[in-house]
């Protein structure tokens, strides 16, 4: 994919697995074991202002032509594991979601009805020959959805505040080019000048912290968005191979976030903590923990709307 800009591209968070070679099928595998050995392999970032450029012509192209063959690929103690792109996919599931995020004057101004009502028939085509298909890779802007946070620990976040490139407007290094010691670059890691905060988890541990939260969520609290995002993402866990590897990244959200808000921010631990108050029955200390979380990413979306 070649670099359309060097722009940093902010708001976009990431929920990801990494799954072994071994989980694919032939020939895909082999495409992804040659993939992780090739040198300068493109980060987030070029996938985010490809997508962002496909917006400038007349008419716009909502959705990729070509699904993506392109992947984010780590070691995870001496075993190759990747997560597709899937970009095609992930742009028509996207579009889905548009109507509830924009107004209407603003989504056909952006994206025309007709061209909407194509990229649907040929998502609607697709489906019926891929009925099983998922992404590996989930996303959301200006927040990280909270049933994220169940999936890691706080022991598991890793922040690397960054000198403060990218407000300069500094290109990051195309993931592969970081020089990391096993050969294999993260999504995020774009060398030593820019901020990054994630977490990363191995899968069995996620789907026991979701079965748990789970538990303590329905014998304490009624039905509502938190446990129907959260079996939602229980079950997307399961659609992948036991060993993967599950990371929650924000992504370009740590472009327009202070350093100091970054290091201060604990989600994960707030989450574990309100769980852990609902399973001892303690409803005070889970409303003291949901209301600084609350509070929190209430302040991040609201940089949304900011001038």
């Amino acid at each position: 994919m070649p670099k359309v800009s060097s722009v940093v591209v902010p708001y976009p968070t990431y929920l990801r697995v990494y799954e072994p070679l071994a989980a694919f099928p032939e020939p895909e595998r082999s495409h992804w074991a040659r993939y992780a050995r090739r040198p300068g392999r493109p980060s987030y970032q070029d996938e985010l202002r490809r997508s962002l450029a496909d917006l400038l012509p007349t008419p716009p192209v909502a959705v990729p032509v070509h699904e993506s063959r392109d992947a984010f690929v780590l070691d995870v103690d001496g075993v190759v594991c990747v997560c597709p792109w899937r970009t095609r996919l992930r742009g028509w599931q996207a579009l889905d979601e548009l109507a509830e995020e924009l107004p209407a004057v603003v989504l056909d101004a952006v994206l025309p009805p007709l061209v909407r009502r194509q990229a649907a028939q040929d998502y609607e085509r697709w489906l019926a020959r891929n009925p099983d298909a998922r992404p590996w890779i989930r996303t959301a802007t200006w927040q990280v959805p909270l049933n994220w946070f169940v999936l890691v620990s706080d022991e598991e976040r890793e922040y690397v505040k960054g000198v403060g490139a990218a407000a300069a407007g500094a290109a990051p290094k195309a993931a592969g080019d970081a020089g990391a010691g096993d050969g294999f670059a993260a999504p995020g890691d774009f060398g030593d000048e820019l901020p990054s905060l994630r977490y990363r988890t191995p899968m069995v541990q996620a789907r026991r912290r979701v079965a748990r939260a789970l538990r303590a969520l329905r014998d304490a609290v009624d039905e509502g968005p938190l446990i129907d995002g959260l079996v939602d993402v229980g079950r997307w866990l399961e659609e992948f191979h036991p060993r993967s590897l599950v990371e929650l990244d924000y992504g370009g959200l740590v472009h327009v976030l202070p350093a100091g808000e970054l290091e201060g921010d604990h989600s994960a631990a707030d989450v574990a903590e309100g769980i852990e108050a609902l399973r001892r029955g303690d409803g005070t200390a889970a409303a003291e923990a949901y209301g600084r979380l609350v509070e929190r990413w209430r302040a991040v979306r609201d940089r949304r709307s900011a001038n």
